[in-house]
């Protein structure tokens, strides 16, 4: 989910990303991969005078999304994200090695100093960052924004209130550029509020909020601004922005055009499209391989494949059963099932915090990592559920899970079928449902109207702090991005104090510390980390496969002139 995108943290949806879409990518100079392993990005980084003045980017999308608010919770898409990075601040960038930078079009300095209780940051803004409607970026921006993402408020539908939570004052500096923002407590991941930032006028209210930026996005800061969202051919274009202070956008305009996860290659062989996330099509890796013009690029991606467990549904609520579905699915299986033929290696992921390439990252998964049919069948046995027939049933009721997958994405329906085949040798019976796209989320997951879904959460610079909403107990209604609806207080704890140091050893240990608790949880069961391939126009330039490198719109474009 940076964060969710369906197709994903926010989900990838070739395959579901939950933040979906196109990563960025070339190898070229700047790229560093160790021996035998990918890329850590590949974007054909190239300086700006060698980037051609003007053309247009063709860039599909899995899905059209309606909120354009990537802080509501059927916002933090990665589709959203995709268009709002070059429309709107974000303080912060990071490089390849996943370290967060200012910004320096939006941010000149942040200092953190330690305060009675907790700490203080201050931001010193660039003067010359403005709105599209002419105000100043500052004070009231950050204002409304941590306001509305504290949680105090249940009326705002966010996706997350980690970090803001914990800010208990924000106030004007000594200069009309400069904001400080207090916390309670010490909040080690600061770095990751503020991005993106919205205008005081998006989060003045709940209302304005949850509907203000639903099908539109009145406002912009960047080097981007909208020119036309059409609903009939889903398409969205950001065109140059004349009154953006940095160093103007190569490009004349982007377009982002809604297309089927099947017809994407067809459409990148046909010259339709100048980028495509192939995903884990390894077909569809095939063909763009042979389209003249063009180039693959990999690296290793920051986002992770999973499946979502319902824990508030009727069979998957005991904990005996969700252990007994993870013991029943053969993880490597379905990892060498997806990844066949991509020429990546198959590794399983044993945490939810942290992909394998990743400092930090420690196989947590015990005995629930391990493909373990016996196991399963004693546990249900345990819970109450007796072989009958082909499936087990229980108090007259057969154990049947639903599990939901977006149309037009191969990659899902296969895990499922596979899943579906893996788990009637312990007696569960498995339904396939498939839904449109554009649904998935909106209709189905955040309603809880599924039992297994899959799909990719995206990695960010800041392993706890995106997650937290993920695996936070929820509180009513109000269930952020955690679908699989379950928590302990100890978990919430857990990952508080992870938050909370500033030690990265430390913070190491204690994010593995929560990971275990989770994993004991039997929610969410983390499957591989997954590759980026992408292809693009062989003269496309600093975009591509990222890995945890964020590009700067301004300086994507084409080395020749189109």
């Amino acid at each position: 989910m940076r964060r969710l995108a369906t197709t994903a943290m926010a989900m990838v949806m070739t395959g579901i990303v939950a933040a979906a879409g196109t990563g960025c990518g070339a190898v070229g100079e700047g790229a560093t991969r160790a021996p035998g392993r990918l890329a850590t990005y590949d974007v054909n980084p190239t300086p700006r005078d060698r980037v051609t003045d003007g053309g247009t980017l063709r860039w599909p999308l899995p899905e059209f999304p309606s909120q354009w608010n990537f802080n509501h919770v059927n916002g933090t898409k990665g589709v959203v994200e995709h268009v709002v990075q070059g429309a709107l601040p974000y303080l912060m960038r990071a490089d390849d090695k996943a370290v967060p930078h200012p910004v320096p079009e939006y941010l000149l300095s942040a200092a953190l100093e330690r305060a009675e209780g907790g700490q203080v940051v201050t931001y010193r803004l660039n003067p010359k960052a403005r709105w599209s409607d002419g105000r100043p970026i500052g004070y009231a921006d950050f204002a409304a924004q941590a306001h509305a993402l504290s949680g105090r408020d249940p009326r705002f539908q966010v996706s997350t209130i980690t970090g803001y939570r914990q800010i208990t004052r924000i106030e004007r500096g000594s200069g009309a550029n400069v904001v400080r923002v207090s916390f309670a407590g010490t909040y080690a991941d600061w770095r990751s509020l503020f991005s993106p930032l919205y205008p005081a006028s998006a989060y003045s209210g709940p209302a304005a909020f949850n509907t203000g930026w639903v099908d539109r996005l009145p406002v912009t800061a960047g080097p981007f601004k909208l020119q036309e969202l059409d609903q009939t051919a889903k398409t969205v274009t950001m065109v140059r922005d004349p009154a953006w202070w940095g160093a103007p956008a190569k490009l004349d305009r982007i377009v982002y055009r809604t297309i089927d996860g099947s017809a994407i290659p067809g459409a990148f062989a046909n010259g339709e499209i100048d980028l495509m996330d192939v995903g884990l099509d390894a077909g569809a890796l095939r063909r763009a391989e042979q389209v003249r013009g063009a180039t693959v690029r990999r690296a290793g991606g920051p986002d992770w494949r999973h499946f979502t467990f319902n824990a508030a549904g009727p069979v998957l609520s005991d904990p005996r059963v969700r252990r007994a579905v993870m013991l029943g699915i053969d993880r490597r299986a379905i990892a060498r099932s997806d990844l066949s033929g991509l020429g990546v290696p198959v590794q399983t992921l044993g945490n939810h915090f942290y992909v394998n390439t990743q400092d930090g990252y420690q196989d947590n998964s015990g005995e629930l990592g391990r493909y373990d049919p016996a196991r399963a069948r004693k546990l249900l046995d345990e819970a109450g559920w007796r072989t009958s027939g082909e499936y087990r049933t229980k108090n007259g009721r057969v154990l049947a899970l639903r599990f939901v997958v977006p149309s037009g994405v191969p990659g899902g329906k296969q895990e499922g079928e596979l899943a579906r085949a893996l788990l009637e040798r312990v007696g569960v019976r498995v339904d396939i449902e498939t839904v449109p796209a554009d649904d998935v989320f909106d209709r189905y997951v955040t309603p809880g109207d599924f039992d297994i879904v899959p799909f990719s959460w995206l990695g960010t610079s800041f392993p706890i702090s995106p997650m937290k909403s993920v695996f936070a107990r929820p509180h009513g209604d109000r269930i952020q991005q955690n679908y699989s609806r379950t928590g302990t207080a100890a978990i919430d704890a857990a990952m508080d104090r992870a938050i909370a140091e500033i030690d990265p050893a430390r913070t190491h240990a204690l994010v593995n510390e929560a990971d275990r608790l989770i994993w004991d949880q039997a929610s969410v069961l983390p499957l591989y980390q997954r590759p980026q391939i992408v292809a693009t126009r062989a003269d496309l330039a600093n975009i591509g496969a990222c890995g945890f490198f964020e590009p700067a719109y301004q300086d994507i474009g084409f080395t020749r002139a189109r």
